[in-house]
């Protein structure tokens, strides 16, 4: 079991008070906090390690590099993908997406082509595939989802045509916290010869992700959602596949030889990593990747396991819930409304109690319209999460219940 405790001091801004009341934070699907050793590897970097990776000869530009490479080498290992020239440093999970989008996009998608998307898309699974309908007439069709906000596989099925090349899908939902058969999916794609990406923006902070085992073609996240800097993403991608796609930026270090006559390419992956990278969030990244692996991932999903039916067995009891998503595989998001009140009055309130949700479309607009609602609350856990802070979150729930 997990020391919380212990744990909570790790994240210094969970012992501030929000309007003179202790902060309760439940916006980890947003962004997670961070434990002073990520803060403190990035301050030491800048003050003690500071230079540009890979074009330096001198000291601080090599072991810069080595932090940097070491990051690519950690992220590898967490995923368990094959060779580090699989893993992509982006901006995120947005960024990582339009990568695929653009770049496998322009190597294997021609004209009447499909896209597979699920309903539940979050927007940045959904935008870069229409852009590319746009661009080059692909055809997008819609996994759709069972009331219970579990994926209709049966229909998966039959989507399937011999112009199928991309499934694209999320590993948990963002909204319903629902936890996709990836695995299964990505068989029955593969049968089909077409390929499979893997948003594991709200996954891979919270269970453990191996893509081999997955057996995906790309898989995504961000640094941000496990306890990593904000700007650090990751494009994970079989090697074959992204030797076969052009590059989705030029400038720096992504370049082997230039001349006005013509450019070669650097070799994967700097192919895909225009610019001077963020050396200090990859190396930040990877020590936030240590610390979880310090704690124990199979510890950390069991945590947030019990939090989660902990929260929705007390939600449940409140006069006028509704929880949104409850399938049989669940992560650690629920989402809710409580009978007309507006999901903004509900976290505008639930804010003057200092706890902290999130409401709106949650950059999910199509899964709202398949609810048959504009807008939803949502509360989503962490590692640092407790009952304590769940039973303050349904006192509060009841408390702005009563007061409309």
């Amino acid at each position: 079991m997990l020391n919380i405790e212990e744990i909570r001091k790790d994240f210094p801004i969970l012992s501030r008070t929000v309007y003179n009341r202790p902060l309760v934070y439940l916006d980890n699907a947003a962004t997670t906090q961070k434990p002073r050793a990520v803060v403190e590897a990035m301050t030491d970097e800048y003050y003690s390690v500071n230079a540009n990776v890979h074009r330096g000869v001198h000291y601080l530009s090599q072991q810069a590099t080595e932090l940097h490479e070491q990051a690519r080498a950690n992220v590898q290992e967490f995923i368990n993908a094959r060779s580090e020239a699989e893993i992509i440093f982006t901006r995120g999970t947005t960024e990582s997406l339009n990568l695929v989008a653009f770049s496998f996009g322009e190597a294997f998608l021609k004209e009447g082509d499909e896209v597979l998307v699920s309903v539940m898309e979050h927007h940045s699974n959904i935008v870069p595939w229409q852009m590319l309908r746009e661009r080059k007439g692909i055809v997008l069709k819609v996994i759709p989802m069972t009331d219970e906000g579990e994926i209709d596989l049966e229909t998966y099925k039959n989507l399937f045509s011999p112009r199928t090349r991309l499934v694209c899908i999320a590993h948990v939902s963002n909204v319903l916290g629902t936890v996709n058969p990836v695995k299964e999916m990505t068989a029955i794609a593969h049968t089909h010869g077409a390929k499979v990406l893997v948003d594991g923006a709200q996954s891979v902070p919270h269970r453990r992700v191996d893509v081999q085992d997955i057996d995906c073609d790309f898989l995504t996240f961000s640094g941000h959602k496990i306890y990593g800097p904000t700007g650090i993403g990751v494009l994970y991608g079989r090697e074959e596949l992204l030797e076969k796609m052009p590059p989705y930026q030029g400038g720096g270090e992504m370049i082997a030889r230039v001349s006005f006559e013509k450019t070669t390419y650097e070799r994967l992956p700097f192919k895909f990593e225009a610019g001077t990278p963020d050396f200090v969030g990859s190396h930040a990244l990877a020590v936030a990747l240590d610390y979880v692996r310090g704690i124990g991932q199979d510890i950390i999903a069991a945590h947030e396991a019990d939090l989660t039916r902990y929260a929705m067995e007390q939600m449940s009891l409140i006069p006028g819930m509704k929880i949104y998503g409850t399938a049989r595989e669940k992560d650690a998001v629920i989402s809710f409304n409580v009978g007309d009140i507006h999901p903004l009055d509900l976290g505008t309130l639930l804010d003057r109690l200092g706890i902290a949700i999130r409401t709106g479309h949650h950059c999910a607009q199509p899964l709202m319209a398949r609810c048959g609602v504009e807008s939803m609350a949502r509360a989503s856990f962490a590692l640092y999460n407790t009952r304590a802070e769940v039973d303050a979150l349904v006192a509060g729930i009841d408390r702005v219940r009563k007061m409309f």
